[in-house]
């Protein structure tokens, strides 16, 4: 008999079947060919369905399985198995990554397809191998870590808060869900977490923790973390010690300034200082605007048993009697105030009085008044002065003045300037 060699290759991904016959001979597809799984988190699994089908019109029988590559597995193929033509069979893929990285695997099938009368008597079945292959990723799982683990805060004093930052990270291979965070322990409490979140592998989020302590002792706390991380609970230790509020001194506890002339200002001195423990001020208040307080500026934090000066000053506005309260806000356990007091006085009225000798034929007087020696001047009466005397109340405490003098005769001629005098008016 004459042997034809014919080669017959499937259109089935990955399937290469190379049969002699000279009748119709048994052909398996697989589809799909490839299986490519993704990323999948260490410690879980992912399953694919793969169709066989025997595509020809002679039976076929899957006699052999032979799986390669780590983490994967099959099942639901009984061997040996049977395929009429056309007929189709599921088996499922399954892959378990070990470890983190790419895998990669296949499946081959060993195929029979029965002898026939053409191949003649004693010829053996057809054997072909169909491979399915396989990839996949294998992801560490999600991780949670905080960068710093614990939160020290160091002695803080009650009435005063600190607040530190920690940050929250994903250092492993898949998604976290960060679902929950609460702080325990008295005075701890945190800030900046809107929840859920989720954080993809290598993000960060950064949040506050506050301390603010109730009492002067020591404290402790957590802060505890709950996720979809491989670690579901993170756990952070909190600590910190509160300690005693000091004693804000303020002297004088009241003071008087006495008389003052309106327009004028009178200062006097005064302190603070910190007592048990160091003291933050942070403003002062003073109720009445004719009381100033300078020489320090807020914020302003004392040493405990330090001393800060201070001037305080009085510049009464109208005549009478001023008084305020001076107060300072502070983290002190005590609010000290010291009372201020002081008389506006009326300031004296000054006036320059000239006179000078009668000048003949003379009916009356004319007088000058300049600012700097020589003039220029102004003439400050208003009238021709019948007299050798003259008061000028139009002046200003604390200036000097020069004044000259005129004569003027019967028919209205003036005289050539006096000799000119220097008034230095006291102030105030």
């Amino acid at each position: 008999m004459k042997r034809f060699d014919s080669p017959w290759t499937s259109v089935g991904c990955g399937l290469v079947l190379i049969l002699f016959a000279t009748t119709a001979t048994g052909q398996l597809a697989i589809n799909p060919s490839t299986v490519d799984f993704g990323s999948v988190q260490i410690g879980s699994s992912v399953s694919q369905s793969v169709v066989l089908t025997n595509t020809a019109s002679s039976n076929l029988t899957i006699s052999q399985a032979t799986l390669s590559g780590t983490g994967f597995t099959i099942s639901g193929l009984g061997l040996p198995a049977t395929l009429a033509p056309g007929q189709s069979v599921s088996l499922k893929t399954t892959f378990a990554p070990q470890s983190g990285g790419s895998s990669t695997g296949s499946l081959s099938l060993a195929c029979s397809v029965p002898k026939t009368k053409a191949r003649g008597k004693g010829s053996p079945n057809s054997i072909s191998t169909a491979t399915l292959s396989f990839t996949g990723t294998g992801a560490s799982p999600g991780q949670l870590t905080a960068n710093p683990s614990s939160l020290n805060f160091g002695n803080i004093q009650v009435g005063v808060s600190l607040t530190l930052m920690d940050t929250l990270t994903n250092t492993g291979g898949a998604s976290v869900t960060i679902l929950q965070a609460t702080a325990t322990g008295t005075g701890f409490s945190i800030n900046g977490l809107t929840l859920p979140l989720t954080l993809n592998p290598g993000a960060s989020v950064t949040f506050s923790t506050v301390f603010a302590p109730q009492s002067a002792a020591k404290a402790s706390g957590s802060i505890t973390v709950s996720s979809d991380a491989n670690n579901p609970t993170l756990t952070l230790s909190l600590s910190g010690t509160g300690t005693a509020q000091g004693q804000l001194i303020l002297t004088p506890a009241a003071v008087d300034f006495g008389n003052v002339t309106v327009g004028a200002n009178a200062t006097q001195a005064g302190s603070l200082s910190a007592s048990g423990t160091s003291i933050t001020v942070s403003s002062a208040s003073l109720t009445s605007v004719e009381f100033s307080l300078t020489g320090i500026s807020f914020p302003l934090t004392i040493a405990a048993g330090q001393s800060i000066p201070f001037a305080l000053t009085f510049a009464p506005q109208t005549s009478g009697t001023a008084t305020a309260m001076l107060s300072f806000t502070s983290n002190a356990s005590n609010a000290p105030t010291e009372t201020l007091s002081g008389d506006g006085i009326a300031p004296p009225q000054h006036d320059v009085s000239l006179t000078w000798n009668p000048g003949s034929g003379a009916v009356g007087y004319n007088i000058y008044r300049g600012g700097i020696s020589g003039g220029p001047y102004a003439r400050i009466n208003s009238a021709l002065d019948a007299t050798a005397a003259y008061s000028d109340t139009g002046i200003q405490a604390g200036q000097t003045y020069y004044y000259v003098a005129t004569a003027v005769d019967g028919s209205g001629m003036e005289s050539a300037y006096s000799n000119e005098v220097q008034a230095v008016v006291p102030s105030p």
